[in-house]
């Protein structure tokens, strides 16, 4: 745990940032303080959970039932990019399966896993609410509509090329 903690003294100060600047350091700032930490770490290990619950004078119990009650937090490390492909029923039956079991062969992951680089999350949706647009993938946020099978290497191939570009 303390070499979790001293690799990532950085990230711990930030947090701490955030923490110290807040209204009301208790359990009102639970939520918030747990959705800051998973933007600046990526996902809430158990020594992070531990830091707020010390910091914020609450028990780990209360941090961890949090964290896993609500779908948004991690415990696991994420991929960069995060694919969604939607299974709701109009992206279903346009073969928004297999799309997914196309991510799941090229990645050589599976739904609700993370590619050992750490560059690529995939998961299932139930539905975008984007159904005019079915098949759906997601990509941080980015909709793509119409998708089509031969489109995921291609995708993959894009997203790969943005980490060999030098700024």
């Amino acid at each position: 745990m303390c070499n979790f903690i001293s690799k990532n003294q950085k990230l711990f100060d930030e947090l701490d940032r955030v923490i110290d600047v807040l209204p009301e350091i208790d359990e009102s700032a639970l939520i918030f303080t747990l959705k800051e930490a998973q933007g600046i770490f990526g996902y809430l290990p158990r020594e992070v959970q531990l830091h707020i619950a010390k910091r914020l004078k609450i028990t780990p119990a209360k941090v961890y039932g949090v964290v896993s009650f609500y779908s948004y937090f991690t415990t696991e490390p994420r991929g960069k990019y995060k694919i969604s492909v939607c299974l709701g029923t109009v992206c279903f039956v346009k073969g928004s399966d297999k799309i997914l079991s196309e991510f799941e062969k090229q990645l050589g992951i599976k739904a609700g896993q993370t590619s050992k680089d750490l560059l690529f999350s995939l998961d299932g949706l139930r539905c975008v609410g984007a159904c005019g647009l079915a098949p759906v993938v997601v990509v941080n946020g980015k909709v793509y509509g119409q998708f089509k099978l031969d489109q995921v290497g291609e995708l993959l191939d894009y997203y790969k090329s943005l980490e060999n570009t030098t700024v």
